[in-house]
C-alpha cells in the first residue's frame, strides 16, 4: 500500500504530526505545494494535515478541489489546533470544511498541537496580536482565552506521538 502524507503548517506542529505519521507508515512526506496532483494519483492512501484556524483546516481547499481525481483512494485528513479535544469538534470540522461533498469519503482526525507566537508568519502574527488586544479588553475571559493569552508569553506544545494511533488504525482498517 502506497501512502502519501501532505501537510500545510504555519508554526511546525502539523509538520511534527506529519513526520510521525510518515515514520510510522513508511509513507512519502510532502509539504502542500511541493507535490503535483498527478503524482498523488499514484498513491493508495492520501493523508492531508493542516493547522486549524477557528474551524477552518489549512489546505482543505486543495482536497476539495481535487476530490474527483482522488476517486478510489482512501482519504484521511487531520487538523492540528491548540485547543483540547472536544467530542463535537470532528462534526464541526467536517461540516465547515467538507459538508456534503465528502461526508462519507474522508476520515477526519483532530490532534492537539500548541502555540508559539514567535514561529508565526507576519499575517498570523497580526491576527494573533488582534486577538490578544481584543481579549485584554474583555472584562471576563474564558479558560481558553486565559490560556491563549498566557501562551503569547510562554509557548505551549501539546503534541504527542500517541495521538496518531487512531489515524494509523484507520489506514489499516482496524477502526
Amino acid at each position: 500500500m502506497k501512502i502519501a502524507i501532505v501537510y500545510k503548517t504555519i508554526s511546525g506542529f502539523t509538520e511534527q504530526y506529519a513526520k510521525w505519521i510518515a515514520e510510522a507508515t513508511g509513507g512519502d512526506l510532502y509539504r502542500l505545494g511541493s507535490v503535483a496532483v498527478r503524482k498523488l494519483k499514484e498513491y493508495d492512501v492520501l493523508i492531508f494535515g493542516g493547522s486549524l484556524h477557528m474551524t477552518g483546516i489549512a489546505g482543505t481547499g486543495f482536497v476539495r478541489k481535487n476530490l474527483k481525481l482522488f476517486e478510489g483512494k482512501k482519504i484521511i485528513v487531520f487538523a492540528v489546533g491548540a485547543s483540547p479535544f472536544k467530542e463535537t469538534i470532528i462534526d464541526q470540522l467536517r461540516n465547515h470544511n467538507f459538508a456534503a461533498i465528502a461526508k462519507n469519503r474522508i476520515s477526519l482526525f483532530y490532534f492537539r498541537g500548541g502555540f508559539d507566537f514567535s514561529r508565526l508568519d507576519i499575517p498570523n502574527k497580526i491576527i494573533g496580536t488582534l486577538f490578544k488586544w481584543m481579549a485584554k479588553r474583555k472584562k471576563q475571559l474564558s479558560a481558553n482565552e486565559k490560556g491563549m493569552l498566557s501562551a503569547f508569553e510562554h509557548p505551549v506544545d501539546f503534541t504527542n506521538k500517541e495521538n496518531i494511533k487512531p489515524l494509523l488504525e484507520c489506514i489499516t482498517g482496524t477502526v
